[in-house]
């Protein structure tokens, strides 16, 4: 069977017709084309056509353009449409033309590293020219890192290398920052939220260091489709930037389907578990002989869907290779030979979070299934942009979860279809990210009195460390003066610096390494009796040693696995809008706390859930900046506690998923939490953090986007079709006792609060 076939038969059987909630055909287009640059080296020339390229698109021609002009350039593009030669060519010509130039390529993982660099090393054999291209990060052999320091044309490496491992050591790479000519960043829209705040200071670090060997580099960056290219682009290097953003690369035909499982308990607004369905449909596709990435959006639920996968196919299919699971945690053996698998076609499926979401190439495949939203428009269309190359016909189908943002999207298609992709959001002025990074900066090169940390004034930072005997002013410098190496200790993608080694020792005699996981998630996913599931594999968690940073496990089969539940609290710090303490809305700085306290075991298949365990860690806490939002005093003295408890919880869930919306971010980087009577306002109150310390400014977006939350919330909820409330609306199911008539009082309660703040405004 065919994918058009298949598609058929999705528009055609009842069982799959009924879901349909939205179908778009993105229609097929040629490719718009310009010739080879005059200034490119026939050598270049000479190994394009060996590829079968005699001609560029029309963004490579305008990106080669704009960097010979001297330009600042960002090439804004969906995946698969030759990104990498709008930075090679220009990049390769010039050190064709003056060997003794140099540049640096970063990507935001080893793995995307390793695929570019394999690309760019055949285009230069091709070319059979004398350019050394290393990548460099920590895989690399100690024998080679001198060899590359020296005679290394082009670094491929990652900005965590570049932080931890090149700038603090920039005298042993002089020869390197004396010449360095361009500065590549692939996947810039991946440098977002506190990833990117800290990129964005890296980069500082890089240009002032670059600045002391006299060299001023050229940046070329190139992302997916996002809102604000050249915003992000120039936050990051801190620069004006030339956009490029049309693109000349053909495109086949490509079917998009939002589709939403059936409803299973009308009354209760239950529909059947995106996870089931996502599994069944793409069981459909393998065994139609259609090449499926399927996506999701946890660890534990890409194995769970894996072994659904691999028992729903037949045994020549499941029980072999043939379809495999691919995320973070896996070793970088195993994951080279799974995107191998995908490029020869050997695998035929594969079950992946967003960790192939990047560029990484694994060749050609025709179907992409989506379990639930991805969190953007942006991460959407470049998780379906994973299948169908050039003139093929591809499907891309979205399976919507009962989360109210996704019931948001299948009921307002036009949102995803026609709306902007997010914008890409930093701070790289976050105290907490840029102290880290002074820090780095003076270990580096002495700062100088007068002397600016890229468009940041350092001197009240410079201070505070210097009264925290971290550094020593003398004449007009201040140096680094502690025994400390400052960039061992600061992690630039979450606040805990080490992972968590997996090891299992189900054979005592000879244990070994399985994966890891970064030290935030460890407590939800491998916490003392939590069931761990490895590349379809059930191991259960023996031992988690928080303080060596070590979690123990050995195979079982079960037939279950374990959801960990994480509690919080809020306490406010200081509040930053006008008015009183009770003030609806307000917004400011707050103290969270987070400890995993239990977990529950859930049935395969059925998801039933078995029952509860304990988890006994210790809470970690961050200082965020949070929005919050207060009921009226008079409303919340005057309910019964359980009505409360089941309007303010419905509250909660509406504004914490539609507020994503309205932010055009993940819904991943915003934390929601209630309180019955705050301390701090006297009220019920409801608070939205950053779930990035220090806050990286949704909180005041959202602040200011008050009125629109409150009248997307109400018509939502007005519009859901349930009786009393469902996961799809206020998150809470009528069966539950003390959550009574949670979708009337939730409603009543908006339409209190709408009111009072078209008084308000009408006051102003």
């Amino acid at each position: 069977m065919s994918l058009d076939d298949f598609l058929d038969r999705l528009n055609r059987e009842e069982r799959y017709a009924s879901c349909i909630a939205a179908w778009r055909t993105i229609p097929a287009r040629d490719a718009v084309t310009a010739p080879l640059p005059g200034a490119l080296d026939p050598r270049l020339a000479g190994a394009l056509a060996q590829r079968g390229v005699t001609q560029l698109y029309s963004h490579q021609a305008d990106a080669f353009a704009a960097v010979e002009k001297g330009r600042h350039t960002v090439v804004v593009t969906p995946t698969a449409s030759g990104k990498t030669l709008c930075y090679n060519l220009p990049v390769l010509n010039t050190l064709l033309a003056d060997p003794t130039a140099r540049a640096m390529y970063l990507f935001p993982t080893k793995a995307l590293a390793q695929d570019q660099y394999a690309g760019l090393q055949a285009i230069v054999d091709a070319a059979g020219v004398d350019i050394k291209t290393w990548p460099y990060d920590g895989d690399t052999p100690a024998a080679e890192r001198r060899l590359i320091r020296q005679a290394g044309h082009i670094i491929i490496t990652n900005p965590d290398m570049l932080h931890s491992g090149i700038l603090p050591h920039h005298t042993r790479w002089h020869q390197l920052f004396e010449n360095l000519r361009y500065v590549v960043i692939d996947e810039m829209h991946g440098y977002r939220g506190v990833f990117g705040s800290h990129v964005a200071n890296v980069i500082r670090r890089l240009k002032r260091i670059c600045r002391h060997y006299g060299s001023n580099p050229q940046f070329i960056l190139a992302s997916a489709t996002i809102a604000n290219p050249g915003d992000l682009a120039g936050k990051l290097i801190e620069a004006d930037v030339e956009v490029i953003t049309r693109n000349g690369a053909p495109r086949g035909r490509k079917e998009f389907v939002l589709y939403n499982p059936p409803v299973v308990n009308r009354a209760l607004g239950i529909r059947r578990s995106a996870v089931l369905e996502a599994s069944g449909i793409a069981s459909e596709l393998i065994r139609s002989g259609v090449h499926t990435i399927v996506f999701a959006r946890a660890r534990t639920t890409a194995e769970v869907l894996l072994t659904y996968l691999r028992e729903a196919l037949p045994p020549k299919i499941g029980e072999s290779n043939a379809i495999r699971g691919y995320r973070g945690g896996y070793l970088p053996r195993q994951r080279r030979e799974i995107e191998a698998g995908l490029r020869d076609g050997t695998i035929r499926g594969v079950v992946s979070t967003n960790a192939l979401e990047l560029g990484v190439d694994i060749g050609s495949l025709d179907a992409c299934v989506m379990t639930g939203y991805p969190g953007t428009i942006a991460s959407a269309w470049q998780q379906a942009g994973r299948a169908g190359r050039r003139e093929d016909v591809s499907a891309a189908i979205l399976v919507a979860s009962s989360s109210p943002l996704d019931q948001f999207l299948v009921h307002h298609p036009e949102y995803f279809f026609e709306g902007s992709p997010e914008n890409g959001l930093i701070n790289p002025d976050n105290l907490l990210i840029v102290v880290n990074h002074i820090k780095c900066a003076a270990f580096e090169l002495p700062f100088k009195r007068g002397e600016w940390f890229g468009h940041y004034e350092p001197t009240d930072a410079l201070e505070y460390l210097t009264e925290a005997q971290l550094l020593h002013e003398v004449d007009g410098a201040w140096h680094w003066m502690s025994d400390t190496y400052p960039a061992e200790d600061i992690s630039l993608r979450t606040a805990a610096r080490e992972n968590v080694v997996i090891i299992d020792h189900g054979d005592r005699a000879r244990p070994r390494v399985i994966g890891e996981v970064d030290a935030f998630s460890a407590p939800m996913l491998v916490h003392t009796d939590a069931i761990y599931i490895h590349d379809g594999q059930q191991y259960h968690v023996d031992e988690l040693d928080w303080e060596q940073k070590k979690a123990y496990i050995r195979p079982v089969n079960v037939e279950h696995y374990t959801d960990a539940s994480l509690s919080v609290r809020v306490e406010v710090i200081e509040q930053f809008s006008d008015g009183p303490p009770e003030s609806e809305r307000a917004h400011g700085e707050v103290l969270v706390g987070a400890i995993v306290t239990q977990y529950k075991k859930i049935r395969m298949h059925t998801h039933e859930n078995l029952g509860w365990g304990k988890v006994f860690l210790p809470e970690s806490q961050m200082h965020t900046s949070a929005y919050w939002l207060s009921l009226p005093r008079y409303l919340s003295e005057r309910m019964h506690e359980a009505t409360l408890n089941g309007a303010l919880a419905g509250l909660a869930n509406l504004i914490g998923n539609i507020a994503s919306v309205y932010l055009m971010c993940d819904p991943r980087d915003l934390g929601v939490y209630a309180q019955v009577k705050s301390p701090f306002t006297g009220s019920s109150t409801v608070f939205i953090y950053d779930k990035v310390p220090g806050g990286i400014g949704f909180a005041e977006k959202l602040y200011d986007a008050h009125d629109l939350l409150l009248r997307a919330a109400h018509d939502h909820v007005k519009a859901c079709g349930c009786q009393d409330g469902c996961p799809s609306c206020v998150g809470v199911r009528p069966t539950d006792e003390a959550l009574p008539f949670a979708k009337q009082t939730t409603r009543q309660l908006l339409e209190v609060l709408l009111m009072r703040a078209g008084q308000a405004r009408a006051g102003s």
